[in-house]
């Protein structure tokens, strides 16, 4: 049975996620609707937004990683927050139930609008063995816990001696070929070259590093050519490139199969599995009485407001991964819908605060329209690619790329305060390099307490010596032997006795 909590009883707004959409929907209404006599309320498990084109880069140690999160409560000072999942939502009624993040008992909420901003989780498939060995690369967590299984795999194989266990080891395979893998091996690849030339019995021809993409070709988002240049790139750094090739099972050895015939292509042992074959709207949705697309999505309005068949679902509104939003400009997904990254969603955000805030005084709502400004990808310290829309489409690769990605991104995080730590954490890597420290024990950080606290146990007390055999001689005593030894007769008796 849903509880209801000491919540303000004000008309609320309530956000669904604290990502992109969230975050910026409840910093660009929360003074507005306060000042109104309403409140803000924003849900989500986390209590923090993740920039996720900075994962790379703190997998790769080029980001601090509380430095690519913007804290909830430090920045929405007048939103009511809530750590917790949404579970169902009752438009109807207008409640949602959550469930908090330190699992109490389950709260309803009650609300006045609604803004849908769930985002989306990673997307797998029934793989044997990918639940048990892979690690995706979605959350701040799985960036930094990556970073420290490089350097830990290269440090632990510089002491096996096996050479199938210490190869295992220096074997480093992502699937996925879009952006997020390719910044990811690369990123990698960057980092534990660092580590390796720390490490005088690592050799670098001996780390592996292989890139696993079911399509023929990787990065959609760019040309073709640049595609192919990438792929150039990517081989001359010595990583492998499978194209047109499928991660089949993970069970043991990993075994990798060709596409379309699925003839087996190589199978071989890594420790270190990678996914990022893609992303699915968050299944939350499905827990509401809110019209959804073939995909998975929430169903909107270029307005960004929900509708269904039966029309436009008033004080509802949805943006991000979550929502099909129409693409106005044309150079969308095949479908007609925006593409699924940072740049439509921070935009959509702010299309989606105005609107809400101009539905209130009965003023027309404008459509989202944005054109694609282009895509930018950074491939390690100054190498990179980007293709990008201003006057005509520039394409650029290299240096001047990995600086278009830096500059882009570094003024795309939220907030001032989030821009400088990344950019003065830049400056000073720039200045003393990568850091290739490794924080271990991160996933028991009692246990060295728990060892301290934890007794000793009793050492095992020493065996005692059989009595040595009686000689079989009736002979005359060794000397020194307990025959020849002088006894008392009277301490003979009282042994006796005793």
């Amino acid at each position: 049975m849903a509880t209801t909590p000491e919540l303000q009883d004000r008309p609320r707004v309530l956000v669904v996620g604290g990502g992109y959409v969230g975050l910026y929907v409840a910093l660009k209404l929360q003074k507005k609707i306060a000042n109104a006599g309403g409140i803000v309320t924003l849900v989500d498990p986390l209590p923090y937004m993740t920039y996720q084109p900075f994962l790379p880069e703190v997998a790769g140690g080029n980001i601090e990683a509380r430095h690519a999160v913007v804290s909830h409560r430090q920045h929405l000072k007048q939103t009511e927050l809530i750590q917790g999942s949404v579970t169902s939502i009752d438009h109807a009624n207008r409640t949602a139930v959550v469930a908090p993040a330190d699992g109490g008992p389950h709260i309803e909420v009650p609300y006045f609008d609604i803004v849908v901003s769930a985002g989306a989780i990673t997307r797998t498939f029934p793989i044997k063995g990918l639940a048990d060995k892979g690690i995706g690369l979605k959350t701040i967590e799985e960036a930094v816990a990556l970073r420290n299984k490089v350097l830990e795999r290269i440090e632990a194989a510089s002491t096996i001696t096996d050479p199938a266990a210490r190869a295992k080891a220096l074997t480093f395979v992502v699937v996925g070929g879009g952006f997020a893998g390719i910044e990811c091996i690369t990123e990698m690849e960057d980092l534990a070259r660092a580590a390796v030339r720390n490490n005088p019995r690592i050799k670098q021809e001996e780390v592996r590093f292989v890139l696993v993409e079911a399509m023929g070709r990787i990065m959609p988002e760019v040309t073709a050519p640049q595609a192919e240049w990438v792929v150039e790139h990517l081989r001359s750094r010595g990583i492998e490139v499978l194209l047109n090739t499928s991660l089949d099972s993970a069970e043991g050895a990993l075994k990798l199969i060709n596409l379309p015939d699925k003839t087996l292509a190589q199978e071989f042992e890594a420790d270190t599995l990678v996914w990022t074959a893609g992303v699915q709207a968050n299944p939350m949705i499905r827990s509401s009485d809110f019209p959804l697309e073939p995909r998975g999505r929430v169903r909107v309005l270029p307005d960004l407001r929900i509708s269904g068949d039966e029309g436009i679902v008033e004080n509802a509104w949805a943006a991000g991964d979550i929502a099909a939003v129409p693409d106005l400009s044309g150079s969308g997904l095949p479908d007609g819908t925006c593409v699924p990254n940072a740049q439509h969603a921070l935009r959509q955000a702010k299309r989606l605060a105005k609107n809400l805030w101009a539905s209130r005084w009965d003023k027309p709502l404008k459509d989202y329209k944005h054109k694609n400004l282009g895509a930018v990808a950074g491939f390690g310290e100054w190498k990179g690619v980007a293709n990008i829309n201003l006057i005509g489409r520039i394409g650029l690769k290299g240096p001047l790329a990995w600086l278009a990605h830096r500059g882009y991104h570094g003024m795309a995080m939220p907030t001032v305060e989030r821009k400088v730590r990344v950019i003065m954490g830049w400056i000073l890597a720039f200045f003393m390099g990568r850091d290739t420290t490794q924080l271990i024990d991160l996933d028991n950080p009692r246990g060295a307490f728990v060892a301290a606290a934890t007794p000793a146990p009793k050492p095992a007390a020493a065996p005692v010596a059989a009595p040595a055999a009686p000689e079989a001689s009736a002979g005359a005593a060794k000397p020194g032997s307990a025959a020849a030894t002088s006894v008392d007769p009277k301490q003979s008796v009282t042994a006796d006795a005793k």
